[in-house]
């Protein structure tokens, strides 16, 4: 048996390259009627309020942020605004190289896999289609559970879907959130993810003085689930 019965992983900036808001956000402003330097600021303030899906549906969210933006479009609008922003947030979204390897190898050593992600309503709906979803026994998300990171309701809603306890699993992120230092608290054994390209990742609430292990890569994450602890 592996030391660790499973291994959870963050998603964007884990699983993923890191994410950069590109071009294709243009879009979204422009259908909001909305400069895109408004709407920029008024995501990157409101993230935790949309990704613990305070706000309802991905429509009703968007309404909000427009309020908040000060602009008010219409209902064609801003559905066509919500597939906009659907594209756009897919269009970020780069896996790993290693990311469909690494799952593969778990699965293959007898840990199971799972992410956990503080997100808005843009993962859910596209992460079946990529190429890691077969390979993930479990995917809780922010914005449904109604929970972010650090919260342990998120880690233990894994452990639970999954029949495993919070000691027998890895969990495996950049630190966003706080997330390393919660599942930590949750009981898990967790590690930060320093690949080299996250220096220009968007991501909020960093954990900045993480004391736990470090790895470069999912790669070498994967050798951590049959590694033998170090002596006290």
């Amino acid at each position: 048996m592996p030391r660790y019965h499973a291994v959870l992983f963050d998603f964007f900036g884990t699983l993923t390259r890191c994410v950069q808001r590109g071009s294709a956000h243009r879009m979204t402003a422009e259908l909001l009627g909305c400069p895109e330097s408004t709407l920029t600021a008024v995501l990157d303030r409101t993230f935790y309020q949309r990704a613990s899906g305070r706000h309802g549906t991905a429509e009703a969210t968007l309404r909000w942020v427009c309020a908040q933006a000060g602009v008010h479009p219409s209902d064609t609008a801003v559905r066509a605004a919500v597939a906009s922003r659907h594209r756009a947030v897919r269009a970020d979204t780069r896996l790993r190289e290693d990311a469909v390897s690494a799952l593969a190898e778990l699965r293959r050593r007898g840990a199971r896999t799972g992410v956990i992600s503080d997100c808005t309503h843009e993962l859910p709906a596209f992460l079946p289609q990529l190429a890691v979803a077969p390979l993930l026994d479990v995917r809780v998300y922010s914005v449904q559970l109604g929970r972010c990171k650090p919260d342990p309701a998120l880690y233990l809603a894994a452990c639970h879907r999954l029949d495993v306890r919070p000691q027998d699993c890895l969990y495996v992120g950049d630190g966003g959130s706080q997330e390393l230092s919660g599942a930590r608290r949750a009981g898990m054994t967790a590690v930060r993810l320093a690949a080299p390209d996250l220096a220009g990742h968007l991501v909020f609430d960093t954990e900045r003085n993480w004391d736990g292990p470090v790895v470069g890569s999912l790669s070498e994450a994967v050798e951590l689930v049959d590694a033998v602890p170090a002596a006290c």
